[in-house]
């Protein structure tokens, strides 16, 4: 390969859910812009995740180029000794200094901050910040059967218990009832059960649904509403976990699909917010965040 450029040639990976974005830049001047599918992203295994990480890098960069520094945010990355695992398998692979984080790591610097929460609420739900000392918390993101709550995948199972209480009240099927099963496909609310237990891929077969939940609260379902509230509340409570670990969370960084595309969504977390965490700033990520790879690879350099 041949010699590092004048300026370092920086670069950053947000491996996300579905799709992983690579930004290089030496400088201020972008040399690669890059877009692919997560697929075969292997994080629990860190050999598998270095050599799909560095087939990107290859991919991505222009020939005989090497980047001076790399970063990335890697999805399902859930522990400390995950990440370390990855990056010194990637170390030795690239042979440049390597940062990786998990994936919802990436807002706070995307968001040009120095502290602060990462909070996702895309097909599912996660919170992250860092201790005084820099160690990074994460709380939530237990996936679908046994927690994201206020992702899609966790706002569809609990509009299906909604509907089943609902059910069980002797209630007339409501605009959620009716949007759930024709949504899975089934004649009527006790065969939801099944519908969601047959799923293969729980996280992205339930929550590809969600929009269902919130057409139904457009609709006037008062089910729907009270779901979409405690959804706002579970995501709230995930701040305020961190806050009572002494974490530092003044700004909370918003991304994910789900909350980013529905306002009654991120309408009713900023509300739980403020009674939860009084003096928390939620705010929408306005730039992709890859930016906040791009941000930590300059850091380590």
């Amino acid at each position: 390969m041949q010699d590092a450029p004048s300026s370092p040639l920086v670069v950053g990976i947000d491996v996300g859910g579905t799709k992983t974005q690579l930004r290089a830049l030496t400088g201020a001047d972008p040399v690669a812009d890059h877009v692919r599918p997560s697929t075969g992203w292997r994080p629990h295994d860190p050999a598998a995740a270095a050599h799909w990480l560095t087939a990107l890098v290859h991919e991505a960069l222009p020939a005989g180029t090497r980047p001076t520094a790399l970063a990335v945010g890697g999805h399902a990355c859930e522990t400390p000794r995950q990440c370390a695992g990855i990056a010194a398998a990637l170390r030795e692979s690239l042979d440049v200094p390597v940062l990786v984080v998990g994936d919802a790591e990436l807002l706070v610097p995307a968001a040009g901050l120095d502290k602060g929460v990462g909070l996702v609420a895309g097909t599912g739900s996660v919170a992250v910040g860092r201790q005084a000392d820099g160690s990074p918390v994460q709380v939530g993101g237990w996936g679908a059967v046994l927690g994201d709550e206020g992702g899609a995948a966790g706002l569809v199972r609990e509009a299906a218990r909604s509907v089943w209480a609902a059910h069980d009240r002797g209630e007339i099927p409501d605009a959620l009832a009716t949007g759930l099963t024709a949504a899975f496909e089934v004649p009527e609310v006790p065969a939801l059960g099944a519908a969601l237990e047959s799923a293969s891929s729980v996280s992205s077969e339930w929550g590809r649904h969600a929009p269902v939940l919130f057409a139904a609260a457009d609709a006037g379902s008062r089910l729907a509403e009270d779901v979409i509230a405690d959804g706002g509340r579970a995501l709230a409570a995930l701040v305020a976990r961190l806050a009572d670990r002494g974490l530092a969370v003044d700004d909370v960084v918003v991304a994910g699909g789900t909350i980013l595309s529905q306002p009654r969504l991120y309408d009713a977390f900023a509300a739980a917010l403020a009674d939860a965490v009084p003096g928390a700033r939620p705010q929408r990520l306005r730039v992709p965040p890859v930016e906040g790879a791009v941000a930590l690879a300059r850091s380590i350099l």
